[in-house]
């Protein structure tokens, strides 16, 4: 199968595209305007790779988009390219509008070319994935969880511009007749996260003996997915689920900001100690999120029940990985950081 992933060389993308090239038997073309959030050193070791280029292409070029799908024809499409930091999106929508709603768009528009231009058994095989996230459907009470009924109420124009987007994925398969399906995920975690996201902001701030941001009370609750079973989630998406459908990706792994903050700290304490002091005395109270939702999870029972996935990471192990990576790897990470 030839696979097209879309923002490829952000922090899913990048694992996406390692778990398609590791599993052999499968062209994978990752597509990225390497934004700030793009790394070429996370594909750097695919580079050379039997079955796998890069293509440099921003997507809100709605032509380019449209020659580069026609002449690359691809069996499937993973679209994960978007501006996702809420912080930003705050501070500065525009480019949420243009390329999570405008980009969107127009690799449906490619898309949807490239399936009337396709012959048979192609035309049947072709698939658009659609990689969103569980900030669209807002905040939650103290009790439940999103599932894939859950009405849209997002709260950021980040997550306003990603509810938008996931209409028009669902638009185009019940009027073009697209064979799309769609994911919402919970927070990602692991290696390759751009340092301005929660846990290696502050695991590096707190290797650096800076002060570590905590909006609020620090009580707000996110639900954490390690990358890698996400990763594995949408490949078997793609290759089993049902065009129309969409499919809630969470690992049942809720923890409070605050406590998630600790928890790096005292890992942190243990695998590198020479700031002399404990970690948690870094800790910096700051003032609120605007719209910052106060409570997500995800109930993952219909991909659990219907295509059989489950998380292979729990989250200690996964965390504790997480910051040995990071500690082992200056070289990735440090030129983002002295950018800032």
């Amino acid at each position: 199968m030839k696979i097209m992933v879309t923002g490829g060389a952000g922090f899913i993308g990048s694992a996406l595209a390692h778990h398609l090239v590791g599993r052999g038997e499968d062209d994978v073309v990752v597509v990225d305007s390497f934004t700030y959030a793009a790394n070429p050193a996370s594909l750097a070791p695919l580079e050379g790779r039997k079955g796998f280029r890069i293509i440099r292409q921003d997507i809100r070029d709605a032509r380019a988009v449209m020659d580069l799908v026609l002449a690359e024809k691809p069996d499937a499409i993973m679209h994960l390219a978007a501006e996702t930091h809420v912080d930003r999106s705050i501070t500065g929508s525009a480019p949420f509008i243009e390329t999570n709603i405008t980009g969107t768009w127009a690799l449906l528009e490619a898309s949807r070319a490239l399936v009337v231009a396709l012959a048979a058994p192609a035309k049947e095989r072709f698939r658009f994935l659609h990689v969103s996230t569980d900030e669209v459907f807002g905040s939650l009470g103290e009790t439940g969880a999103f599932s894939e009924t859950t009405p849209y109420d997002p709260s950021s124009p980040y997550s306003a511009s990603k509810a938008a987007a996931d209409h028009l994925v669902r638009a185009w398969h019940r009027t073009y007749g697209l064979p799309a399906l769609l994911t919402n995920c919970s927070n990602n975690y692991g290696p390759r996260q751009f340092p301005e996201k929660l846990i290696p902001l502050i695991l590096l701030n707190a290797l650096e003996g800076l002060p570590l941001p905590v909006y609020g009370d620090g009580l707000n609750v996110r639900d954490w997915l390690h990358v890698e079973d996400h990763a594995r989630a949408l490949d078997l998406v793609l290759r089993k689920g049902q065009p129309g459908e969409s499919y809630a990706i969470g690992a049942r792994c809720e923890r409070r900001n605050l406590d998630l903050v600790d928890l790096v700290c005292d890992l942190l304490d243990e695998r590198a100690p020479s700031l002399g002091k404990p970690r948690r005395e870094l800790i910096t109270f700051v003032e609120d999120r605007l719209g910052h939702d106060r409570r997500y999870a995800i109930d993952p029972s219909r991909i659990e029940q219907s295509l059989g996935w489950r998380p292979q990471v729990d989250f200690e192990t996964g965390i504790a990985r997480t910051i040995d990576w990071y500690l082992a790897n200056p070289l990735w990470w440090g030129p983002l950081r002295s950018a800032r």
